[in-house]
């Protein structure tokens, strides 16, 4: 991708911002989403690659800890078991219940093995509340909802693709899934990534308060940021879980000093440009980048596959408010709203990029799949949360 790409793309994503200024009814991904497939069918933009490497080392560290540090401390306290709950647990239960649905609704369309199955469930779980988080904050009389939604997806991108990493292994090894095996690897790069988190969260966020000039704190923010994601990375622990880690670590230093608002300002000014930036690049190039996949012969048995994921999903975070209800206050509108928030995005074609440059050819049928299931959650789910939120707050 050249400089010529970036530059026109920006331009592309900067006049889409301006025009859609209510940011209600159509979110602003879905459009950039759609002027990406658009894109993909003229030459010139026909020779741009969207690498895993490019999203996982460029795209998720900055967004991951713009939207951890600025989550508030207060409110990951109130929902802590439940956000804790559904970002491991309920992640783990929904991609087995999904995993089971894929393999058998499968019988029916295109038959793949259960490793394949729950593999494709992996890929399908983690959520991105990007397009919805805004939308819900409008639309919503509670800020309980958008702060669940929110709150979970910064944990849950870590611990789904420590999830997946875990199961690829297995499907490139021709391993048989073993319970025990997964647990191990599964704790052991999650709590690393923690760890790492814990340190380089707390060691630069102490060093905030040594510098008073923006320049510095920005800098360091970018340490935190990056630095601690490959960190983790380079000790083969997650890179994911450690940006969240020290970016929420970095919010609660915010609830500890009278200059919060000061160092705040500071860090916004920086990360506020840099957000729009990475998201408008981002969605474009997922467009670009998906077109070639959605060609084939398996759309029913997406289009079947993505109404399940809801409805699994549904049965996840309704189960679990309904098990716990002395957890959260969330009746079942809300926790239908909150399933229908959980949209498919920069995780799960991260995941699909890594899986095509790791199995042959054969696996190209999962590949379609699950990108079409990604662009129909994106589109559908987007659109629908503004009208779903205001239809049920009635």
């Amino acid at each position: 991708m050249s400089v010529e790409h970036i530059i026109i793309l920006l331009i592309i994503g900067y006049l889409i911002s301006i025009l859609d200024i209510k940011q209600k009814n159509l979110p602003i991904p879905v459009i950039l989403i759609i002027i990406g497939i658009v894109l993909s069918f003229i030459p010139y933009f026909q020779e741009i690659k969207l690498t895993e490497d490019t999203i996982y080392s460029i795209f998720l560290p900055g967004l991951l800890f713009i939207s951890a540090y600025q989550f508030s401390a207060k409110a990951l306290n109130k929902h802590r078991r439940i956000i804790g709950f559904l970002s491991t647990i309920g992640l783990i239960l929904t991609v087995g219940l999904l995993g089971f649905s894929i393999y058998y609704l499968g019988l029916y369309f295109f038959s793949m093995s259960f490793l394949s199955a729950l593999l494709l469930a992996s890929i399908l779980t983690p959520t991105d509340p990007v397009s919805v988080v805004t939308v819900l904050k409008k639309s919503s009389d509670s800020p309980d909802i958008a702060n669940i939604v929110d709150g979970e997806s910064m944990i849950n991108d870590g611990t789904s693709i420590v999830l997946f990493s875990v199961l690829l292994n297995m499907y490139i090894n021709n391993e048989s899934f073993e319970v025990v095996q997964f647990i191990k690897s599964f704790f052991y790069v999650s709590l690393g990534g923690i760890v790492v988190g814990l340190i380089v969260g707390w060691t630069l966020s102490k060093a905030v308060h040594l510098f008073n000039e923006r320049e510095y704190q920005v800098m360091l923010s970018i340490i935190i940021a990056y630095g601690g994601f490959h960190l983790a990375e380079h000790f083969g622990f997650s890179g994911v879980l450690a940006t969240v880690t020290s970016g929420i670590l970095l919010s609660w230093e915010f609830t500890h000093t009278n200059k919060a608002d000061d160092y705040l300002n500071k860090l916004d000014g920086f990360w506020g440009v840099v957000e729009p930036t990475l998201l408008s690049l981002l969605f474009l190039l997922i467009g670009i980048e998906a077109t070639p996949y959605l060609a084939h012969d398996y759309w029913i048995y997406a289009i079947v596959i993505f109404i399940f994921s809801v409805l699994v999903r549904f049965l996840i975070v309704g189960g679990s408010l309904k098990l716990f209800s002395n957890w959260e206050h969330i009746n079942l509108k809300q926790s239908v709203i909150i399933s229908w928030a959980g949209i498919k995005g920069t995780v799960s074609v991260f995941l699909l990029l890594t899986l095509s440059l790791s199995v042959d050819s054969n696996s190209h049928p999962i590949l379609a799949i699950g990108f079409s299931v990604v662009i129909l959650s994106l589109i559908f789910q987007s659109i629908g949360v503004y009208p779903l939120s205001k239809w049920l707050n009635k």
